[in-house]
C-alpha cells in the first residue's frame, strides 16, 4: 500500500521544541509510532495526528516535501456565499452555519494576522474584534487553531499564524473582499 507524503510545517521551531519537550517529559516510557505522530501534531496546534492529516488533505507533497502543484478550480458560488457573511469593509458579520463556509471565512481572519510574529491572547482578541462584528472572539480563536491556521502555546498565552499559501477559493474571497465586491466574486476574476 503506497502512502501519500504529508508536509509537516512548524511556524516557530522554538515553540515546537518546547512543546515536544513538555509532552515527552510527561511520559514515563518512549512513545510508540502513533503516539509520536500525535505528539508532533499537537506541537503544531492540532488535536492529534488524524486532525493534522485531515487538514492536509488536498496538499499532497512529493518525496522532497515540496507541495505538488496542480490546477485548483475555484467554486465561485461558494466564494459568493462566503462573501455574504462579510460587510463592505471585510468584517465578518456572522459565523456561517455551514462548515465549508466557516473554513473559507477563517482564511480572511488568518490574513489579518501579522506574519512571523507571536501575539499575546489580548492582542489576538483585539485583532479579531476588529475583524468581526458578532462579539465571539473565543470561537474564532478556537476555530483558527482547530483548522491549523494559527498555532498557540500549550498555556494559551501566545498565538502565531502558520505560514502557508491560501487555497484558490480563499485567495478569490480575499481578492473579492479587498476589491469591495463582496457578494459578486465574478467581478474579482
Amino acid at each position: 500500500m503506497s502512502r501519500t507524503p504529508i508536509a509537516f510545517v512548524a511556524g516557530d521551531i522554538s515553540a515546537l521544541a518546547k512543546s515536544l519537550r513538555a509532552q515527552l517529559l510527561e511520559r514515563t516510557s518512549p512513545p510508540g509510532h502513533v503516539e509520536l505522530l500525535n505528539i508532533l501534531a499537537r506541537a503544531t496546534g492540532h488535536r492529534n495526528y488524524q486532525h493534522f492529516r485531515a487538514g492536509a488533505v488536498g496538499t499532497a507533497v512529493d518525496d522532497r516535501g515540496t507541495r505538488a502543484t496542480g490546477d485548483e478550480t475555484v467554486d465561485l458560488k461558494r466564494v459568493q456565499r462566503a462573501s455574504r457573511h462579510f460587510d463592505e469593509c471585510g468584517r465578518l458579520l456572522r459565523w456561517p452555519a455551514r462548515h465549508n463556509l466557516q473554513q473559507l471565512s477563517l482564511w480572511v481572519l488568518w490574513a489579518g494576522f501579522p506574519p512571523r510574529c507571536s501575539l499575546a491572547e489580548a492582542e489576538v482578541k483585539t485583532l479579531l474584534n476588529r475583524q468581526h462584528a458578532f462579539a465571539d472572539d473565543a470561537l474564532l480563536r478556537r476555530a483558527l487553531c482547530d483548522h491549523g491556521l494559527v498555532v498557540r502555546t500549550s498555556d494559551g498565552r501566545a498565538y502565531r499564524r502558520i505560514e502557508r499559501r491560501p487555497p484558490a477559493e480563499a485567495a478569490a474571497l480575499l481578492h473579492c473582499l479587498k476589491a469591495g465586491t463582496a457578494g459578486r466574486p465574478e467581478a474579482a476574476t
